[in-house]
Formats: C-alpha cells, sequence, structure tokens
C-alpha cells in the first residue's frame, strides 16, 4: 500500500548485489586512514624534539646528576651553583641580609639552564605542538565531512529538512547547519522510516475478527440490560469503531437511555450501579468496578474475549465523534497508519495517560488531523465544513451512525510519505503552533485564537472537541507535565534527525526509528 522503497536504485548500480550501505565502506577506510596520517604528522615533530639535542632524556639525567642540590646546613659543592630559598611571607629584606654565609644566596639561579637554550624555548615548543595538533585535527574534520557530502549537495533543500520549513513555509533559526546533509541520504532514510510506520500498522492495527469479538459481546449486553431498561440502547464507541485502534485497545460501551441529557452526577451513577448488580450474576463478567468521575463509568472484562469494557449512560458526545473520527480515518488511506504510529511514541514516551495528567488518546488524535489540516496542501478537509448535515450537532443519535456512510474518499493533492508527515508532525507542535496563544481546531481545519473565556484561561494545552466545544486536554493541569510533553516533542525534531544522520554516515534507518521509541509489537 505504501511504497517503502530507497531512492537509490539497486538496478542501476554497477554491482547489483551491492547494497547501498556496503558503498560507504570505502569512505569509512579513507577516513581511518587520514586519521592515522594526520595523528603521526602531529606526533612526529613533538618524539624527535624530546629524543634529539638538549631535550633528550640522557642529557636531562646528566645534568641532574652533575648539579646536585645541596642539602640545607651544608657547604655547597665546589664548582657548583648555590640554590635559591624563596622568603616566606614574613621575611623581610633586612632578615635576608642577616643570613648565614652557609644559606643559600638569594641571587643564585635554583638551577642552570641547559647549554645554549632559552628557558622559554621548551613552553613554546609546547605551544607549538598544541598549535600543530588542532590545525591537523581541524583538517582531518574537513576531509571527513566532504568525503560523507556529496559533491554539490551542500545547497540543496534536503527535502524541507534544511534551511526551510516546507510544510508551513518559515524559515528555521538553526537552517545553516543543517544543509550540509545529502538530500539522497535523508530520502532513504525517510523513505524506509515509512516503510516500518506501515510494517508497525500492519502488525499492531486492530483485526476484524477483534472488532467481531467485541461486536457479540455488545449484542450480548445489550439483551442484559433491556431486561431492566428495555428501551435503551448500547452503541460500541471510542477507538474500537473510529478505525484508530489497536489488538489490544480496550472498548467503550455507550448506553443511550433518554434522547435528552442526563445529570452524571446522580442518575447515571444510580443506573450505573444497577447495571453492577446485574453483572455480578453473569457468569461472563467479571470484575464488574463503579468508577465516580465526571463522566461516571463501569468497568468490566469480558472473560470470552479476554476485552476490558468501559461502559458510560447517555455521554452521547462520544458516539458522535466517533463516527466522525471514523469518517476521518477512511477519508485518506495515511491517516490510520500516522495516528497509531503517534499513540504508540506518546505511550512509550509517557504522555499518553490522561489520569495521570497527560494527553489522552482522543486528544492526539484531533491533534495529529489538525496537523494534516492546516498544511500548505491539506491531507484532509474539515469534514464537518464540507458537510455540515451529516454531523450536525442536533441530528438525533439514533440516526449518526448512517449519516456519515455517503462520504466519498478525499483526494489530497499532498504525496508526503508517512516518514515525512510523523516528522513534520513534531515539527509542526515543537517551533509553529503556539501552545499559548493557540487553539487546536479541528471543526474548522485551523488554529483558532485564545480568547479569555473560562474554557481556555490558564489552559496549558487547549484542543477543541469538535461538538462541544469543550477542552478535551483539560488533564493537563500541571506545568510540570505540560513542559514533560513539549519536551518530548522538542526531542525528536527534524534538526536532531539531521544531526543523527550526520554523526551515522551509514544511514541505519532502524536506530532513527528506535529513536523516535517505535517498538513494533504483536
Amino acid at each position: 500500500m505504501f511504497s517503502s522503497t530507497c531512492p537509490i536504485s539497486l538496478a542501476q548500480a554497477p554491482f547489483p548485489n551491492v547494497r547501498p550501505e556496503m558503498l560507504q565502506f570505502p569512505k569509512v577506510c579513507v577516513c581511518v586512514f587520514l586519521s592515522g596520517v594526520c595523528v603521526l604528522l602531529c606526533l612526529l615533530p613533538m618524539y624527535t624534539r624530546r629524543h634529539s639535542g638538549d631535550h633528550s632524556p640522557y642529557n636531562l639525567k646528566r645534568q641532574h646528576f652533575s648539579s646536585p642540590v645541596p642539602h640545607h646546613g651544608s657547604p655547597p659543592a665546589v664548582g657548583s651553583s648555590p640554590t635559591v630559598s624563596r622568603p616566606g611571607p614574613r621575611e623581610t629584606q633586612s632578615t635576608l641580609i642577616q643570613h648565614s654565609p652557609l644559606s643559600p644566596q638569594p641571587s643564585a639561579p635554583r638551577m642552570p639552564p641547559l647549554w645554549g637554550e632559552n628557558p622559554r624555548s621548551s613552553l613554546q615548543a609546547y605551544a607549538k605542538d598544541k598549535v600543530s595538533l588542532r590545525i591537523m585535527i581541524i583538517i582531518h574534520v574537513m576531509c571527513s565531512g566532504f568525503l560523507f557530502i556529496q559533491p554539490g549537495r551542500l545547497h540543496s533543500r534536503s527535502h524541507g529538512y534544511t534551511q526551510t520549513n516546507r510544510d508551513h513555509g518559515k524559515t528555521s533559526p538553526s537552517g545553516i547547519a543543517r544543509v550540509c546533509i545529502s538530500t539522497d541520504a535523508v530520502s532513504c532514510c525517510v523513505s524506509q522510516l515509512s516503510g516500518q510506520m506501515v510494517e508497525l500498522f500492519e502488525a499492531c492495527q486492530q483485526q476484524s475478527t477483534d472488532l467481531e469479538r467485541k461486536e457479540l459481546c455488545r449484542a450480548q449486553l445489550q439483551r442484559e440490560i433491556q431486561r431492566l431498561f428495555p428501551l435503551v440502547r448500547l452503541y460500541l464507541a471510542g477507538s474500537s469503531l473510529s478505525g484508530f485502534g489497536s489488538r489490544n485497545s480496550d472498548a467503550d460501551l455507550c448506553l443511550v437511555i433518554q434522547a435528552a441529557p442526563v445529570d452524571q452526577r446522580n442518575d447515571a451513577v444510580y443506573v450505573l450501579s444497577l447495571i453492577q448488580q446485574l453483572f455480578y450474576r453473569l457468569s461472563y463478567i467479571e470484575r464488574p468496578q463503579l468508577i465516580r468521575a465526571k463522566v461516571p463509568i463501569l468497568k468490566f472484562r469480558d472473560k470470552v474475549s479476554g476485552v476490558e469494557f468501559d461502559l458510560n449512560v447517555n455521554n452521547t458526545v462520544g458516539i458522535r465523534n466517533t463516527f466522525l473520527l471514523r469518517s476521518y480515518a477512511y477519508a485518506e488511506r495515511r491517516v490510520r497508519p500516522i495516528i497509531l504510529v503517534v499513540k504508540r511514541w506518546a505511550r512509550h514516551h509517557r504522555i499518553n495517560d490522561a489520569s495521570k495528567g497527560t494527553l489522552s488518546s482522543y486528544t492526539l488524535v484531533l491533534m495529529v488531523l489538525h496537523y494534516l489540516q492546516t498544511l500548505p496542501e491539506p491531507v484532509i478537509p474539515s469534514l464537518q465544513n464540507e458537510y455540515p448535515e451529516c454531523f450536525s450537532p442536533s441530528m438525533d443519535i439514533h440516526r449518526v451512525p448512517e449519516g456519515p456512510r455517503d462520504i466519498p474518499p478525499y483526494s489530497s493533492s499532498n504525496q508526503a510519505s508517512l516518514g515525512e508527515l510523523l516528522l513534520g508532525f513534531l515539527k509542526y507542535y515543537t517551533s509553529v503552533f503556539r501552545w499559548d496563544k493557540q487553539v487546536i481546531s479541528v471543526r474548522e481545519a485551523k488554529a483558532l485564537p485564545k480568547s479569555n473565556s473560562l474554557e481556555w484561561r490558564d489552559k496549558f494545552i487547549c484542543v477543541e472537541e469538535p461538538f462541544d466545544g469543550t477542552n478535551t486536554a483539560r488533564a493537563v493541569h500541571e506545568k510540570v507535565k505540560f513542559d514533560a510533553i513539549k519536551a518530548q516533542f522538542a526531542e525528536v525534531d527534524l534538526g536532531n534527525v539531521s544531526l543523527w544522520l550526520f554523526s551515522f554516515p551509514i544511514v541505519n534507518p532502524q536506530f532513527l526509528f528506535e529513536s523516535l521509541g517505535l517498538f513494533t509489537f504483536s
């Protein structure tokens, strides 16, 4: 479905059996050879100077034994120069004059210089050696750099990872340091990153059999609950139905008992407590637990399928946004893979848990959709603006599943690969989006200015819920957690990716993939 081939064609190479990585081996050998030559050229003057003339160990030893230092209180040897003892801090000039004749004279040098040698010459030679070493290191670094940079590529755009942010048209402050990456190397690495994203998606995506097991359990539970409330309907919601779930995702259930809203604090808790007593009598349900939250839920596990369920009462906005996200998931073929990969990345870096003050999975999905909508060539449009009759907030809740069935797939002129979209997503929330002044809106397909309303005031992250307009990122209420989230986005910035590629001339996409925290699992 997605192309993951390297832009360097092996069929056109002179040796078809040679991989592109192996072509870098001669360059590495040349670099090692230059390193050895530089070190030898630098150390040779130091070696010859120390083993010839006055600096040789033989001359130093002979001078040491021919010029002994006299002991204090004994007369100096005939023909030898006396040593000098420095005056202490309390000694005066008169004290020095009154010293015994046997004491060393202050005017005598401590140790005679080498024959015909200036005392400063050794320091000058040492300084010259250091300068030589630095010059050779600079030459070596320049030679090594040019070996791994293809000629004529120094000022190439490198697919938007150099001086200009191709996606949003803003100049990067550190773009000059990024132009030293070969276009082919970046293209090959990003292309193989796209291939690994596809492999991860295919291994982790929810299978049709997983959805069937959840649907069977939903139908059975609806029949059981209708014994208590005959007119109720039970809907499957969340990532299991939207298309963004994985094989081990939990399932969300919404029990609709009436068209009008329900008091979540009292009525919903009462209904869930009755259902909890019912579930205690069902042999295939285990661990029913009532959690009293802003939207109370009943958590339980189905023994047959092994799936964990969260049941709520009349949270109808969850049904509406489930079918909205499902329409986005199947509007463009790149939407589902990149969202699954981003959720996996966030979970790996522990910023995907609303109960611990970080981002919920729903918020992450909206953030990715918003980025795909705001590109100069959007990958997806605003479906609520394009098809308002299919996603009307006033539509009867029982007609919501039928609403978006006739929406055709979206044809985007943006042909960016999955790897480019992933890196662009991280770049967008690192340096383009203004957390303190903007609100993420999928409904409007743009970033809205942050108002002073109660919903957005003093909030670190503002993500608009497409139907009721609330903040889906309200769980992030601590600055420490907010800084940790921003740090994870900045840690995998495009500049760092370029530095990784320059630090590892033999391009290793697996290294880049693991650095992002994306690991394939079954």
